[in-house]
Formats: C-alpha cells, sequence, structure tokens
C-alpha cells in the first residue's frame, strides 16, 4: 500500500475547557477570525496564482514542483488548524505558519 503524502488527523481531547468555550462561541471571529482569516485571504492569492503556474509545470514536465507543493500543502494545512479550531474540535490556538 503507497503511502500518501497528506494526513489529516484530529485527536479527541480528553478534556476541553467550558470557559474558552463560551469565549470563542461569541469573541472567536474577533481573536481568531481577524488574524488568521487576513493571513490566509493573502496566502490564498498566493496559493491561487501558485497552483495556476503548478498546472502548466505539470502539463509541460510531467511533476509538481517540490517548492510548490509544500506551500499549498502548507497553506491547507493551516487553513484546517484554523477550522478545527473554529469547529471547537480542540482548544489549541492555531499557530501562524505553515508547517505541521
Amino acid at each position: 500500500m503507497e503511502q500518501y503524502p497528506i494526513k489529516f488527523n484530529v485527536d479527541y481531547p480528553e478534556r476541553l475547557s467550558r470557559a474558552i468555550l463560551i469565549l470563542r462561541l461569541f469573541f472567536g471571529w474577533i481573536y481568531v477570525g481577524i488574524p488568521h482569516g487576513l493571513c490566509l485571504a493573502g496566502l490564498g492569492v498566493a496559493v491561487f496564482f501558485v497552483q495556476i503556474i503548478a498546472f502548466f509545470a505539470v502539463l509541460f514536465t510531467g511533476k509538481y514542483p517540490r517548492g510548490m507543493f509544500d506551500f499549498v500543502i502548507g497553506y491547507w494545512r493551516w487553513w484546517n488548524r484554523v477550522n478545527g479550531y473554529t469547529s471547537f474540535l480542540t482548544d489549541k490556538y492555531p499557530p501562524f505558519n505553515l508547517n505541521e
């Protein structure tokens, strides 16, 4: 069986803080949505253009350039961490980076 380059896991937390849950319910869009939303919106524009360039790279060379692949995957990892936090799947605040 071949290993896929992307793996998505969400660990079930032992305990979730109820106080943080209430704060995130009412104010989460302010302290998560604004800073992460602005960063992800800017990166989303960059990812759009990188994917267009990567399309032609794959069309002509048959390979997806590794740097472009890592950038796009990093963007989606970050987006999924923010989405998991805003969906109340974890209490861990998502970091501002493209790494795991």
